[in-house]
């Protein structure tokens, strides 16, 4: 499959690109942080991205969605990376739609029109450690009368304090890293029995900790199969991988446009820095790994739409890729602005903050250079 945008995917990024620069610019960034904002991104925009079917996009068609792909996520998510626009879309408008698809329907009506309507917020309960290590599923969920009581903690769920929807992955048989006897749950925040910490990250938005402390819930919250959970899991996991990716290579993107137009104006000893070869050697450099990163994501994108299975490989090929891509294009960006790059008055350090959290989210470039290297699991 060639790897570029068809014209109707073209199409697309013509509608969002404009929206979120006029919508959710950067500054809308340091608003929000200069605020400190207590939700960390704006309930308002969220119902936008509702109106422009942005939330919808993955959704299935009979579902109320647009019945669209990943590729056509990803050109959503790299806008929202080229702007650093704060939302909770890659939680909800990916992973937890991706993870309702395997939901049966009265769980699909109670929770996907909302997400439609940007309404509702999910966040991703998975990971339980300081480093991303979702083999390892330690929450239990014990069977009680006809459904089950959870107990345990789950770490860094971006977004998680503002969560009308927590998806929680659980051990319903089994030991803490076995692949069978994880079972995923639809878990509303309101549940008695949830709290919730919420730490603001280096790039002003938020993760939390969540804490579920004998949390009942009955048969009809548990998405998918009982003890059969860990596929549907390792498919949530590939997508916002991807997704991730996607919004990685925008972040990218953001961070050398706004150095190149630096390059071109900012003039030493009399002449333009950019017209000095050393600085277009590495400003040539950074292009060609932005392309590598940009390629290796439409092509794990592509291969989640196909169904492929290679689609786990390429999305963890498009993380690694994108992780050390976009940590090359913002570490030039802020080393060629030179002293200004390291002030907060200029806005090119919010790029090196957010690319270092999305960097660690769902694993790192480390992470993923070993799981490929070892191609037998987590």
């Amino acid at each position: 499959m060639p790897l570029f945008l068809d014209d109707d995917q073209e199409t697309l990024a013509d509608t969002v690109r404009p929206f979120m620069a006029s919508e959710a610019p950067v500054s809308h960034l340091r608003t929000l942080r200069d605020a400190d904002d207590p939700a960390g991104f704006s309930r308002d925009l969220w119902r936008q991205f509702g109106e422009m079917g942005f939330t919808g996009v993955l959704v299935d068609e009979a579902d109320g969605g647009l019945g669209m792909g990943h590729v056509e996520a990803g050109i959503v998510l790299e806008e929202i990376g080229r702007n650093l626009t704060p939302s909770p879309f890659i939680g909800t408008a990916v992973g937890a739609v991706e993870a309702l698809r395997g939901a049966d329907a009265p769980l699909k009506q109670a929770w996907l029109p909302g997400i439609i309507a940007g309404e509702t917020v999910a966040a991703l309960a998975l990971d339980e450690a300081a480093k991303h290590r979702p083999r390892h599923v330690g929450l239990k969920a014990e069977r009680q009368g006809n459904g089950f009581r959870l107990s345990g903690e789950k770490q860094f769920v971006a977004f998680g304090h503002e969560a009308d929807l927590l998806i929680v992955s659980a051990r319903t048989s089994g030991d803490g890293s076995d692949e069978d006897g994880v079972t995923l749950f639809a878990v509303p925040r309101s549940q008695p029995g949830i709290t919730v910490k919420a730490e603001r990250l280096a790039d002003s938005s938020f993760a939390a900790r969540v804490d579920l402390d004998g949390v009942e819930l009955d048969g009809s919250a548990v998405i998918g199969e009982v003890d059969g959970g860990r596929a549907l899991l390792n498919r949530v996991l590939s997508v916002v991988r991807a997704g991730a990716s996607s919004e990685m290579v925008g972040v990218a993107e953001g961070a050398s446009a706004m150095t190149l137009d630096y390059l071109k104006q900012r003039k030493q000893f009399g002449r333009v820095i950019g017209s000095y070869q050393a600085l277009q050697h590495r400003a040539a450099h950074l292009y060609s790994e932005m392309e590598v990163a940009r390629a290796a994501t439409l092509k794990a994108q592509q291969s989640l739409d196909a169904g492929s299975a290679d689609a786990d490989r390429d999305a963890s090929v498009a993380k690694a890729m994108a992780g050390m891509a976009s940590g090359l294009a913002v570490r030039e960006a802020v080393q060629m602005h030179g002293g200004i790059g390291m002030t907060d008055e200029y806005d090119v350090g919010f790029f090196m903050k957010r690319q270092r959290v999305l960097a660690e989210m769902f694993g790192d470039a480390d992470f993923h250079a070993d799981r490929l290297a070892r191609m037998d699991g987590y």
